[in-house]
């Protein structure tokens, strides 16, 4: 498969790049496109194709999102929880990103719409998904890669140790005290 893939030629990776980016708009699992990159492309090449399709997928989606519902949302997250949430994300919202990113369970997809509908910068989201999707990718391509015959049991730990790191992330996040809680608890 690597070989007819190389000789389809220089168009090849960009008609892939803009198939990963088509299809990851919609609720359905990533992994067929990343596995499938590390298949045709190698691991280095696949990686790099794949985070580049995964991030403007996201920030795609998110733009997406918040053009569409944005304004139609806005009057339905009055309730004070939700504020508290929102300006967490505001602040910190890169952490949670982030440290989601690395979990492989979460859908990639839902997670770029629930963002969308809150206050978390595009450049924080932008910066989050792709340095909080490396460590998933790299498993996905190099699996990808390993079906072509150069199989490395290290994947599956990585993947293990990655998703230990993005539940770490999400604990730390969650113990971290957010701006509002700062300034009631000093006014206690």
């Amino acid at each position: 498969m690597r070989v007819a893939a190389a000789r389809l030629g220089a168009w090849f990776p960009v008609a892939f790049t803009l198939g990963y980016v088509t299809f990851t708009q919609f609720p359905l699992p990533r992994t067929i496109w990343t596995v499938a990159a590390g298949i045709l492309f190698g691991p280095w090449q696949g990686l790099a194709i794949s985070l580049l399709a995964l991030t403007i997928s996201a920030v795609l989606s998110l733009l997406i999102v918040r053009r569409l519902l944005g304004e139609w949302m806005r009057p339905h997250l009055a309730h004070p929880a939700v504020y508290t949430i929102n300006n967490h994300l505001e602040r910190r919202g890169w952490l949670a990103i982030a440290s989601l990113r690395m979990v492989a369970g979460v859908p990639f997809s839902l997670l770029n719409y629930v963002a969308a509908l809150t206050p978390i910068s595009v450049s924080h989201f932008t910066v989050a998904t792709l340095v909080g999707s490396i460590p998933t990718t790299v498993i996905g391509v190099f699996f990808g890669d390993a079906l072509t015959g150069t199989a490395s049991p290290g994947i599956i730990v990585a993947f293990i140790v990655f998703t230990l790191a993005g539940i770490g992330g999400l604990v730390l996040d969650s113990r971290l005290p957010t701006p509002v809680q700062s300034r009631l608890s000093g006014r206690l």
